[in-house]
């Protein structure tokens, strides 16, 4: 009996949100991959990531015989019903992985980059070959939109997923400081920002590179999910 070799997990970055600053890599992977996963963040939420790369998977002459996977990854804080969700994706993605299929995992940006690949990759990484394909970062975007660079010569970027009690620690040692989704920051942080001694330049960009997107100076208002702040201390 020939034995069944396992196929391959593929992180793939999907980039920030306009379909064009895909890598011709993900394209490449995206037109023959048998199998792709794409978290919702709810049972009736479409994946973002989804979104990006359907007007690409959709031309594909096989496109119906195309798997696509969507488990839920909630957008909580609690360990334990994650660790659940993270637990049973990856079984999920195992279950191909196991019978030879390749499996491409597309995450929102670069997939080393807080990104919910690293908690499947984690828990297969031992039992199957990984690949990761790099996407554009959020924020590298967001300097683009702003026409603004994020660090010249010497300079010190710092990138902050949640603003939490080092942040003035963290504010004093950065040239530039990267909030990302913006969304889940208290204004009194962003008070603590706003009256910092050091002189600065704020901009938010909401949506990035998307047909809605939105460049702003300061912290957004509404907060949106997908929102970035850049903040660029002067010397």
């Amino acid at each position: 009996m020939t034995k069944i070799s396992k196929g391959k997990l593929l992180g793939i970055g999907v980039g920030p949100g306009d379909k064009e600053l895909l890598t011709l890599k993900a394209v490449k992977t995206l037109n023959k991959i048998p199998v792709i996963c794409s978290p919702r963040s709810a049972p009736n939420k479409e994946s973002i990531a989804l979104s990006i790369v359907k007007p690409i998977i959709e031309k594909r002459k096989d496109f119906k015989e195309l798997t696509v996977l969507e488990p839920v990854f909630p957008m909580t804080e609690d360990s334990l019903t994650l660790e659940k969700h993270w637990d049973d994706a990856s079984e999920l993605i195992a279950n191909f992985l196991n019978i030879g299929l390749d499996v491409a995992f597309i995450t929102l940006g670069d997939p080393s980059i807080y990104s919910t690949f690293s908690y499947v990759q984690k828990r297969l990484e031992n039992n199957f070959f990984i690949e990761v394909i790099p996407g554009i970062t959020s924020f590298a975007a967001c300097a683009s939109s702003i026409k603004k660079p994020l660090v010249e010569k010497d300079d010190v970027l710092i990138v902050i997923p949640k603003i939490k009690e080092n942040l003035e620690i963290l504010m004093e040692n950065g040239d530039t400081i990267v909030l990302m989704k913006t969304s889940r920051n208290k204004k009194e942080f962003e008070n603590k920002i706003n009256h910092q001694k050091r002189e600065k330049e704020i901009f938010s960009v909401e949506n990035c590179t998307m047909e809605n997107e939105k460049i702003l100076n300061g912290f957004p208002e509404n907060r949106s999910y997908l929102s970035t702040t850049i903040i660029k201390f002067k010397k």
